[in-house]
């Protein structure tokens, strides 16, 4: 029988991503890297080894974040308020040899929201009690935070028993997200997802039962062109059942690092085109039904981050914007991908005539642009930008 190697605690740790929505929270590492780590689509952690921290140095960074805010707080009691000259001092006088963790906990107290986002991949994959323990602890500790907030596969949602879950929802986990990509069989076997649709739609009915909010990460384009419109149909059904609190787009990159990048080259897989995408995206929402989730465009890499609103109530808004996109003339479609991909136009607004639309205008003629090398021109660009 082995011996249990023994880990050293080696100080605060912070993993590499978090969502978007989760910008000013407080990251705490409880897993490193993804339990899977076999989606086509994703370059994040191949090549590094996943492994689940122990939960007594989850403890130990939560007692410096608690350190640093502490003296901190006490500081902003006594004066009033916080100059740079004053936190500058604290950080020479108090913790010159945790400046790391000393810059973090001020930087999350200066946002003040109070989220924390519990990290790596899939953090629900480590024991419910353990991650009842952490969360316990950081509302021990922090009574005011607002939210706690964890990735999680759908596959380790349904290993999870729906009492540890509740208790889970008890104890302070206030949302989980989840990356769907697709609710259509096919293309989740093509991506080696690992899940099938009814694991999905089983894992968001059992978050929602258990008073968590929920954000189901869906990827227009991920079918490419042959399966794009079974992929929107499939997914919006699954959405249908699930009824999310948030359905948050991420259209399709497909940088070199990538494991799809290969089939893209040999064309075994076929990239939608951003008018593709766009209808992909209509066809996706118009068979949104009888559900009350908030739809999110929130990254840069989606063309119409207009496309937001909470349904039923804002459906027909988003579907006009796509339809609006989709009538444009091919030359004012090309103008606005060019202009929006380069960080120019924020929504279709922009291409009202001005500046902006001046500018952008010169660029589009320096690179002759039309609409059959529009694409490969913005990818060339939004590549470098990932």
């Amino acid at each position: 029988m082995g011996i249990k190697k023994l880990q050293i605690y080696q100080g605060f740790e912070q993993g590499p991503i978090r969502p978007p929505s989760e910008a000013s929270s407080l990251l705490l590492r409880v897993s490193r890297n993804c339990p899977w780590n076999r989606c086509t689509f994703c370059s994040v952690y191949k090549n590094e080894q996943f492994s689940l921290r122990p939960v007594d140095h989850v403890i130990e960074d939560i007692e410096s974040v608690f350190e640093v805010t502490n003296v901190v707080l006490n500081e902003l009691h006594e004066q009033g308020h916080l100059t740079q000259e004053i936190v500058n001092s604290l950080a020479s006088t108090h913790f010159a040899d945790k400046i790391p963790v000393f810059n973090i906990a001020v930087n999350w107290l200066a946002r003040g929201e109070g989220s924390v986002f519990l990290q790596d991949a899939n953090s629900l994959i480590i024991k419910p009690d353990d991650l009842i323990r952490i969360l316990r602890h950081l509302n021990y500790r922090f009574p005011w935070i607002t939210r706690i907030t964890s990735y999680a596969r759908s596959h380790t949602i349904n290993r999870i028993a729906e009492e540890k879950l509740a208790a889970l929802a008890d104890a302070g986990l206030n949302r989980i997200h989840i990356g769907m990509e697709s609710g259509c069989d096919e293309v989740l076997v093509k991506i080696d997802k690992g899940v099938t649709r009814e694991h999905h739609i089983s894992a968001g009915k059992a978050v929602k039962k258990a008073g968590i909010e929920l954000s189901e990460y869906i990827m227009p384009g991920l079918g490419g062109s042959d399966l794009s419109i079974e992929h929107a149909r499939q997914t919006a059904d699954a959405l249908n059942q699930i009824d999310a609190d948030f359905i948050r787009l991420r259209t399709l990159a497909i940088p070199a690092d990538i494991p799809l990048y290969e089939a893209y080259q040999v064309g075994e897989f076929k990239k939608c085109t951003d008018l593709q995408v766009i209808s992909e995206i209509h066809e996706l929402v118009s068979a949104l039904s009888g559900i009350t989730s908030r739809l999110a465009s929130d990254h840069f890499y989606n063309l119409l981050q207009e496309v937001d609103g909470k349904l039923p109530g804002d459906k027909p808004r988003m579907l006009e914007i796509l339809e609006h996109y989709m009538q444009l003339p091919a030359d004012e479609q090309c103008l606005y991908q060019l202009g929006r991909r380069l960080g120019f136009f924020q929504s279709l607004q922009d291409l009202r005539p001005g500046v902006q639309r001046s500018g952008v205008e010169k660029i589009y003629e320096r690179l002759e642009v039309t609409p059959d090398n529009i694409d490969r021109i913005v990818e060339q660009h939004m590549l470098k930008a990932i």
